[in-house]
């Protein structure tokens, strides 16, 4: 007897100039806009206190920083989610 497999669907896709593209890759695209567009109109010095020294930098490079620290992360913990349901079998 033959089962009824459900139809296999693909990422949520939407064509722009031609092209699909990933609903996913659209929002990252959005938000690393609005980011590098936040980060370029703050431009003054922010004073910082890292435990014991405090160090005056252009907030742009805190946000830098901080914007960085932040994907690296995510991705970090992206693979991990990865690499664990792979080891589990799914």
């Amino acid at each position: 007897m033959a089962q009824n497999a459900p139809p296999q669907h693909g990422p949520s896709t939407l064509t722009v100039k031609g092209r699909d593209m990933r609903i996913r890759t659209l929002g990252f695209i959005v938000l690393a806009g609005l980011a590098i567009w936040f980060i370029a109109v703050n431009t003054g010095s922010v004073s910082i206190r890292l435990w014991i020294p405090t160090v005056t930098l252009p907030l742009w490079a805190v946000l830098t920083v901080t914007l960085l620290v932040g994907m690296a992360l995510g991705m970090y913990i992206a693979r991990r989610r990865t690499v664990r349901r792979r080891r589990a079998g799914r």
